[in-house]
């Protein structure tokens, strides 16, 4: 849930308490409350009479009625506590209407008109905070609920998350942080949306140690949720904790939860990461079969490098040769050739190589031409093979390596 739709929810719950708790039986029933204001309370049987009939036209959201009936009824003739409930009903009107400023001028005159007790105040003043919160008036919102703190008794989880969410719509995370805190800290079943907040003010700030705890009890709460488990694991990784960060990716992969190829990709280059290649190439496998992953050059080059890292040549040899064909440059030929080298096969690396070398755009051509004069000196073409060393010397980093097989060519011919 969002911050905005979070807060609406609040809302909507405590105006929804606001208007039922003017019904004249409830008010009726505080009169013996400890916290009833000076003069015991009372309304007179036709004020009774026009108050529930408003709250029952409120109820099927016939405002016009409602409204008509509070307006027969003369204010100059209410008790302190008829005015204070009738503002009420009045406020209930307002907001069901969205009409958030008349809301907040009704429950202000429900208070000023003396038939609150303290309780009820609190309430009231509260809901003006909220109320600015809904219209996404942050800064005023923010100061209303600073004011009602000053005097609320046991503020709820709620009410500081309100508090906190006025801060982080206006971009005071420091002051967002301590209200978060005590939201999430409040109750032992915090909202989602709470828990969100908090998580997200403690990786502003990369305190990635306390943001793991929190995740975890979000993916307690809603273990369908990839985006929790990428989150937890990035946050292990972010901590230097690889084994942790790859279990978390598992878990997600083995319920169903990856979707795309930078999940896919995440857990592949995860397990190689781990020195778990073998793994890496069979998801990515099964991903490509499985039309979960988009089979370019980049995806065969990864499946590739995990069959050379697991030491199976073979296998690498096939995915290694789509990416060479898909890519735009001759490097993956002559990484081509280079596996070509390492099982060699010297016809198949010479071929690979050419390739390379004519693709061009290369990021180490020395590098393919000393590996050409390889293969062709294990087929005993010397001529051939002193040819590439000698271009292959061109390249400061390939010059020494160059040379030296060029003097073994030498020495054979003589």
């Amino acid at each position: 849930m969002s911050i905005r739709a979070s807060i609406f929810s609040i809302l909507f719950v405590t105006m929804l308490l606001c208007v039922l708790a003017a019904a004249p039986s409830t008010v009726l029933a505080q009169a013996d409350d400890e916290e009833k204001p000076a003069s015991a309370p009372t309304i007179s049987e036709r004020t009774g009479e026009k108050l529930n009939k408003a709250i029952e036209l409120l109820d099927t959201d016939n405002y016009s009625g409602a409204i008509a009936v509070l307006s027969e009824i003369n204010l100059e003739k209410t008790s302190p506590y008829e005015r204070s409930r009738i503002e009420q009903i009045w406020a209930g009107i307002s907001y069901a209407q969205g009409d958030y400023d008349g809301a907040r001028r009704h429950l202000s005159q429900a208070i000023t008109a003396g038939g609150f007790n303290e309780h009820e105040v609190s309430q009231a003043r509260y809901q003006i905070g909220q109320m600015f919160m809904a219209e996404e008036k942050w800064k005023e919102g923010a100061a209303a609920l600073e004011d009602w703190f000053r005097t609320a008794k046991d503020p709820n989880s709620a009410a500081y998350y309100l508090l906190a969410a006025a801060y982080y719509q206006m971009e005071d995370l420091d002051r967002a942080l301590a209200p978060a805190k005590k939201a999430v800290e409040l109750t032992d079943k915090p909202q989602p949306s709470w828990i969100e907040l908090l998580l997200g003010l403690y990786l502003q700030r990369e305190n990635y140690q306390a943001s793991v705890p929190l995740l975890e009890r979000l993916i307690v709460m809603e273990p369908e949720k990839k985006t929790h488990w990428l989150r937890l694991s990035s946050l292990y990784q972010a901590q230097e904790k690889y084994p942790e960060a790859l279990a978390a990716l598992q878990v997600a992969y083995n319920a169903g939860y990856m979707s795309g190829d930078a999940d896919y990709v995440r857990l592949a280059d995860m397990l190689r990461f781990n020195d778990i290649p073998f793994r890496s190439a069979r998801v990515i496998e099964k991903a490509i079969e499985d039309g979960n992953i988009t089979a370019n050059a980049e995806i065969y080059e990864k499946l590739a490098n995990a069959w050379i890292q697991a030491g199976d040549y073979e296998k690498a040899i096939p995915p290694l040769e789509r990416a060479a064909r898909m890519s735009d440059t001759g490097d993956l030929y002559a990484r081509l050739g280079q596996v070509q080298v390492q099982r060699e096969e010297w016809a198949a690396a010479v071929a690979a190589l050419q390739s390379g070398i004519d693709k061009g755009r290369l990021d180490d051509t020395g590098n393919a031409e000393l590996l050409m004069g390889i293969a062709l000196l294990n087929q005993k073409k010397l001529g051939e093979a002193r040819g590439w060393f000698e271009r292959a010397s061109r390249s400061d980093k390939q010059r020494k390596m160059a040379l030296s097989y060029m003097q073994l060519i030498d020495s054979r011919r003589s």
